[in-house]
């Protein structure tokens, strides 16, 4: 589709054909390589999130930290984040993207080693902060990248590929972080960042050299502007985070957050429509195929998240697994991706996107669908085409959702627009998750006491169930009323847990197909024309 607009457009007319053909038909190798290297340096910051959430318990008894603790190992790192993706767009213009990426590169490997080294949870906090922060810096510039320096004609390759690293880094996450702190030590979840990490930055350094810096914007700085943004995405996070644990607005801190977001908020949006330089650049919504691509990552970021979590809740808590066996388990979807990725790019280039996006969302609410049915048995080969399908609908969605967003981008507008839109898959997975979490502490209790109601001494299902429990565990020299009723409890409140579970895979079911229905109120995409393609 792409490539035949692309060379069409530029073929007829005589003199500019010899200029744009080549372009067309070749990829500088020196651009190439640079981009390579920051696709791996994204990776590495986005892969950074889920690698760490599945080895917390080996960190906390490391720091010996308390258990309310070792949880802003990842919020620190998810609030410093959120932060700097968005303002990476204005760093980008004001000192280049190559010194922007080649800084976070270096500065995002001095942060793992610096992790590494951490003796108390204080330490490991900081330094976390410091790796999200520094490391949010590259992943919107390879965005940017991908739809700047190359022409349209080769969407349909570099598309696929930062579209597979922003789905497959988190869904392996748990993978890679459970074999690492099984294998060596939770050490390793930071040094394994250092050798990629020192090649990104030198090859960055050396290879990108895409724009100049314009070193004349920094003395309009929006420092106001800069500060209400920390405070409305940091609170924010915080409190999408931390709610559902502190019991929301019944704990003082997450009220002080909120009400802290929201003057955030206001002065934020105030400043962005009223100074010359804006800190974000928010006019990239007036663009339409931008603000719907931008609604989709939103939703995108509550499945991607919201999965890679409820997974290995669900086998660690009812299954009893441990990291490594939840790896193990979680690697089917990657694999998926990986494999999805080049056929995703082809259809790119042959399909209309929306058909490739409803195909998308139905595989994604096929497989949570089947997961509606989840009981306390499901295994490996239960789980395993529930997550064939969630990777082949992520890798299918995540394509055309990228290029309809970005693809008709001025590339102006390009750096700015591509850190809001990162700040949305980023923003869904945060209200996803906190949604979730919720969800599944109400329902839990709901569907708990529910249960507690039928298995009673009027049950008579329940009491011969109770009585021959009891007679086992005597026969095993215990207390075998007690140990009836103990395990008893236990199984009501693991049949309450996967009864909540499957209400949080029936709202996601029904959540991706509504977007079947938002797809279909798109306009169709057009051939990328003007603005997309010319950024070289």
């Amino acid at each position: 589709m792409m490539s035949s607009a692309s060379t069409t457009a530029g073929a007829p007319p005589r003199a500019p054909a010899p200029a744009v053909s080549p372009a067309d038909e070749r990829i500088d190798p020196k651009k190439l390589i640079a981009f390579l290297a920051m696709v791996l340096g994204m990776f590495m910051s986005i892969l950074d999130i889920q690698i760490v959430s599945a080895s917390l318990s080996e960190i906390q008894a490391g720091l010996s930290a308390g258990s309310d603790e070792i949880g802003w190992v990842q919020t620190a790192y998810l609030i410093a984040e959120v932060i700097m993706i968005p303002l990476s767009g204005t760093l980008a213009r004001i000192i280049s993207t190559r010194y922007l990426f080649a800084i976070s590169a270096a500065g995002f490997t001095m942060a793992s080693a610096l992790a590494a080294t951490a003796t108390n949870i204080d330490q490991m906090i900081v330094y976390r902060a410091l790796q999200g922060f520094i490391g949010g810096g590259m992943i919107p510039s390879v965005f940017a990248a991908a739809f700047t320096i190359f022409p349209p004609s080769k969407r349909n390759i570099v598309s696929p590929i930062i579209g597979l690293i922003a789905t497959l880094a988190p869904t392996i996450g748990p993978t890679v972080g459970g074999y690492l702190s099984n294998a060596f030590s939770w050490h390793w979840l930071f040094l394994v960042n250092i050798p990629p990490g020192i090649v990104v930055a030198i090859v960055t350094w050396n290879y990108i050299d895409f724009d100049k810096p314009e070193l004349s914007l920094m003395k309009k700085f929006d420092w106001w502007g800069l500060f209400s943004m920390g405070v409305f995405l940091g609170a924010l996070e915080y409190v999408l985070e931390e709610g559902n644990t502190n019991d929301w607005f019944n704990d003082s801190y997450i009220t002080i957050a909120a009400i802290a977001s929201g003057i955030g908020a206001i002065i934020f949006f105030y400043r962005a429509f009223s100074v010359d330089f804006p800190v974000v650049d928010l006019k990239a919504f007036a663009n339409k195929n931008f603000s719907f691509g931008s609604v989709f990552s939103f939703v995108m970021g509550i499945g991607l998240y919201g999965l890679t979590y409820i997974y290995p809740l669900y086998l660690a808590r009812i299954r009893g697994y441990d990291s490594l066996q939840i790896g193990e388990t979680m690697f089917v979807s990657g694999l998926t991706m990986f494999f999805t990725a080049p056929l995703a790019g082809f259809l790119s280039s042959k399909l209309d996107l929306r058909i490739m996006m409803v195909i998308g969302f139905t595989s994604f609410s096929a497989g949570t669908y089947i997961m509606m049915h989840l009981t306390t048995d499901w295994d490996f080969y239960e789980l395993l085409i529930p997550q064939i399908l969630r990777g082949f609908g992520l890798m299918l969605c995540m394509v055309p959702i990228n290029n309809i967003a970005l693809g008709t981008m001025p590339p102006a507008r390009m750096r700015g627009a591509s850190g809001l839109f990162n700040l949305t898959r980023n923003l869904g997975g945060a209200v996803g998750l906190a949604i979730i979490n919720t969800l599944l502490t109400n329902r839990q209790d709901v569907h708990y006491f529910n249960l507690r109601d039928n298995v009673q001494w009027g049950n008579q299902v329940a009491v011969d169930q109770l009585n021959n429990m009891a007679t086992s565990f005597t026969a095993s020299g215990l207390d075998g009323q007690q140990a009836a009723l103990r395990q008893m409890v236990n199984m009501t409140t693991q049949q309450a847990m996967i009864m909540s579970f499957s209400d949080i895979f029936l709202m996601l079911t029904v959540l991706f197909l509504a977007m079947i229905l938002g797809v279909l109120m798109l306009s169709k995409p057009k051939a990328a024309g003007g603005g997309s393609g010319g950024g070289h």
